[in-house]
């Protein structure tokens, strides 16, 4: 056997006891209890990006595959960040519209877990967003063949350099037109905190479908 850093009993002993805080009700409105904890997770000065989720998508050939995006609005009833439309995550996205979202509030001894629809919000809606973003992100923006193959840094940082001077700073970047956003319709949204002993809470809203009302049910961990 392979000789790690780490054996196999030492990571096996990585484990701590959660605390006392309990789950015992959320507001009836799942979008209204999720802004809640976002909002308590930006307070913490222990968690870096509280609007940071995890997204995984599906490809047209079943393979799973996750990263982080950063979470931009809650509105219309979703979820919404902003992407490369020709990145390997828009492409299966386009091929299979079910996605999952994670927020891993660790600190908090929190995530909060979402299963959705996810389909492109307007070209207006981008188009605002992409106007707040800063000049060094706009330029990004160009400059990347997101999921592309790259010969070197210095193809990127040349790209970079090239739209730079197409836009300087203090002009308006236009918003590209391989670039904009995503709402993740949900049809469940999972809240859970860590207890002792392992004893998790776990409360899911949990529909049908996008139209249909929110069930609340509590899961054993």
């Amino acid at each position: 056997m392979a000789e790690y850093e780490f054996s196999r009993e030492e990571i096996r002993a990585m484990r701590r006891s959660y605390g006392e805080a309990g789950l015992e009700h959320l507001d009836a409105d799942p979008f209204s209890a999720f802004s809640e904890w976002l909002r308590q997770a930006h307070e913490n000065p222990m968690i870096v990006e509280a609007n940071a989720m995890v997204l995984s998508t599906l490809g047209d050939d079943s393979s799973i595959s996750t990263r982080t995006v950063l979470l931009k609005d809650i509105s219309d009833g979703g979820f919404t960040f902003f992407t490369n439309y020709s990145s390997r995550k828009a492409h299966a996205m386009e091929n299979n519209e079910h996605v999952s979202l994670l927020f891993p509030w660790y600190a908090m001894e929190r995530q909060v877990s979402i299963s959705g629809l996810a389909a492109k919000v307007s070209q207006q809606e981008s188009e605002d967003y992409f106007a707040t973003r800063p000049w060094g992100s706009q330029i990004g923006a160009w400059a990347s063949h997101q999921s592309s193959p790259l010969s070197s840094r210095e193809e990127l940082e040349q790209r970079y350099e090239g739209a730079a001077q197409k836009w300087p700073e203090g002009t308006t970047v236009p918003c590209p037109p391989h670039w904009g956003g995503y709402r993740v319709t949900p049809l469940t949204i999972e809240f859970w905190q860590g207890r002792y002993s392992r004893l998790h809470d776990r409360l899911r809203f949990e529909r049908d479908n996008t139209n249909s009302k929110w069930e609340l049910n509590r899961y054993y961990p």
